[in-house]
């Protein structure tokens, strides 16, 4: 059976076009076909002149809808993340576990390893942001969990994951090179967050295997005209980097600037969270935030589609290209060759949303949820 998707607006690959129909097959598009050759015998489904995005993938975020998998990792919060990502238009997700004991990093691999097997194919697996970072920017990460990571720990973990950990967030300055090189070689992305690396650091690491940066500006030093930092080291290798784009975590203009520098290689995580009162992260939602219990900045309350309005409205990038930003570039990253574009042979894994940036379906593997 063929569905035929019509009365779209088609967002792929930073363009917008009208008169198209998507034409879906299983879980696969066949093809994108002008709406006046839509086949005899498809099945018609009108999108009532919406908007079909790539749907979204966020690399980066704790838990979801009162549970919040980072702080208590189970396969229900698990369950609870994918469903609500699901519902918001996001189709592959790193649910992430923060800097915390051994037994909550176990816990947390364990809880994957189950859940792997009964998600409705969003959960992709563990984003793991620690523990291994520099205290001196920690954040809202614990200091007393804190520590150099070692190779036998490090290799310990990615066999009990049996490749669930799919990213790894650390600070590169303070580690092994031997560390950094098994963790490439496994395939993991190695990210560089909560670092306090200098500018010459940054260029020898960066790309050299460190193919990704953790929350741009957040949890690294600033740049100085006398002491550029670790900033402009990552605007000139040009690595994959997250930005959390709601204004909070990032001044909008901020944001501008690392579009201008880092283009196709900028993408978009919600970093977020939820209202917990247990465990070593107790996020307190005041106003529009999260915090810690002393008032540290935490997570955010965003969802991908809104940090994706964010960049259209607050930033000024094209909504194509925020699209590009929620989806093809962390596919890209996370080596995803049949997300983040319709297009013929890749996978039916969409978003519909409408010109409010209110979310109407989600598709994955061709089905309407």
């Amino acid at each position: 059976m063929i569905t035929a998707l019509h009365n779209l607006k088609l967002i792929s690959d930073g363009q917008i076009t009208e008169s198209k129909a998507v034409l879906i097959s299983g879980d696969q598009i066949i093809d994108v076909i002008a709406d006046t050759a839509i086949p005899q015998d498809a099945v018609k489904k009108d999108l009532q002149g919406y908007y079909l995005a790539p749907g979204f993938i966020d690399l980066q975020i704790y838990g979801s809808g009162g549970q919040l998998f980072a702080g208590k990792p189970t396969v229900e919060a698990l369950a609870q993340l994918e469903n609500d990502l699901l519902n918001q238009g996001t189709v592959g997700v790193f649910a992430t576990i923060g800097t915390n004991t051994n037994a909550i990093v176990e816990a947390g691999i364990d809880a994957a390893k189950i859940y792997r097997a009964q998600s409705k194919g969003a959960f992709w697996g563990l984003h793991l942001e620690g523990p291994y970072l520099n205290p001196a920017k920690r954040g809202a990460h614990p200091e007393k969990f804190i520590k150099k990571a070692t190779l036998a720990e490090v290799k310990s973990w990615m066999e009990r994951a049996d490749g669930v950990i799919k990213m790894i967030t650390i600070a590169p300055e303070l580690q092994d090179q031997e560390v950094i090189d098994y963790l490439f070689n496994q395939g993991v992305i190695i990210s560089s967050g909560h670092s306090n690396a200098t500018y010459t650091e940054g260029k020898s690491f960066l790309n050299k295997p460190v193919q990704a940066v953790t929350h741009l500006f957040n949890a690294m030093p600033q740049m100085h005209h006398r002491e550029p930092g670790y900033i402009p080291a990552i605007f000139e290798e040009r690595p994959y980097t997250s930005v959390v784009a709601d204004g909070i975590h990032v001044d909008f203009a901020m944001i501008r600037l690392a579009k201008r520098e880092l283009g196709d290689k900028l993408y978009l995580i919600t970093d977020a969270v939820t209202s917990t009162k247990e465990g070593a992260y107790q996020h307190e939602l005041r106003g529009d935030r999260y915090t810690m219990p002393d008032g540290t900045l935490s997570g955010s309350t965003l969802t991908m589609l809104k940090a994706v309005e964010n960049c259209v409205k607050k930033v000024g990038i094209d909504l194509a290209e925020a699209v590009n930003m929620a989806s093809l570039y962390p596919a890209q990253l996370a080596k995803q060759t049949k997300k983040g574009r319709i297009e013929k042979n890749f996978d039916a894994d969409l978003v519909v949303f409408n010109a409010d940036f209110e979310v109407k379906s989600t598709i994955l593997k061709g089905e309407f949820l």
